[in-house]
């Protein structure tokens, strides 16, 4: 598995599509798609929006991203800035960062893209 991760808007689903030659039918939007098209995936984006899902349907998602079974995912970081007032986006925050290390551990590669700059934060160039 790889992992890309980064704030908002950062270039994340260009640098995939480029890099690893996908086009936008090998990616599953964690925001709109069947939460079961997930486990199988290419591609993840948005993962951070279907931990938001799932904490909404009462689902695990913690054990939902440890049984996961794609080649790439991507998550936007959403730990940082002013604590959510409202205790249901403290817990999906925490949950997604949760969720973030479980992948992170498991992915052979893992990158930070910033201003559309890929940086790999674990595993080895090619």
């Amino acid at each position: 598995m790889i992992m890309i991760t980064g704030g908002a808007f950062q270039g994340k689903r260009d640098f995939v599509k480029k890099q690893f030659a996908l086009s936008d039918s090998d990616i599953a939007d964690g925001g709109n798609c069947e939460l079961s098209e997930l486990t199988n995936a290419r591609c993840i984006c948005n993962y951070e929006l279907a931990v938001k899902r799932m904490l909404a349907d009462y689902i695990d998602p913690l054990g939902f991203t440890a049984g996961l079974n794609c080649e790439i995912v991507i998550m936007n970081e959403i730990g940082g800035g002013i604590i959510p007032i409202e205790k249901s986006e403290r817990e999906w925050r925490e949950m997604t960062g949760r969720a973030g290390c479980i992948l992170a551990d498991r992915a052979e590669k893992v990158y930070r893209v910033c201003c559309g700059i890929a940086t790999m934060i674990k595993g080895e160039q090619a």
